[in-house]
């Protein structure tokens, strides 16, 4: 009992955080499905990255974001103050702190296709690049969420 009390945090992240990979992984699909026809590339760091790739993952990371938010809040760190001066600047870092690992996402995921990790997973190209910079993103956002974002507040 005393482990899981210990552990009901992260084991409670690592739930919701599959889920919202998931999620975001179903979003990619779609997307990536949706922009099929448009094979044009863009260039960034003089690396050429796929542009249905580069589109897919921006919305996917966008409505993950979102989503993840809401798990975080009500279930993994249970923050469950709904008041506009609680919400507000938790919802802002918690988006400044996406942000970042979403902008190295957005960027590492068509630049390791561009570098040849372009191997498709269920039949969707760029999944083994998404996949790979999904887990190290999702370790990051874990530390910044419990450092920096979700503290434990008292009502008042």
């Amino acid at each position: 009992m005393r482990l899981i009390r210990k552990y009901h945090e992260a084991a409670s992240y690592v739930f919701w955080g599959i889920i919202t990979t998931a999620a975001s992984w179903m979003i990619y699909s779609i997307f990536a499905i949706m922009f099929q026809g448009l094979r044009l590339n863009v260039t960034l760091f003089g690396c050429p990255m796929p542009l249905l790739v580069l589109l897919a993952n921006v919305l996917s990371w966008v409505f993950a974001m979102l989503f993840a938010f809401v798990t975080n809040k009500i279930w993994v760190f249970h923050s469950n103050i709904w008041k506009k001066r609680v919400v507000l600047p938790e919802f802002g870092k918690f988006v400044s702190a996406r942000a970042a690992t979403g902008i190295l996402e957005i960027i590492m995921v068509p630049f390791l296709v561009g570098m040849g990790v372009a191997q498709t997973v269920f039949g969707i190209e760029g999944m083994a690049a998404k996949i790979i910079v999904s887990i190290f993103a999702g370790v990051l956002n874990y530390i910044l969420s419990k450092r920096f974002i979700f503290k434990k507040c008292v009502a008042h």
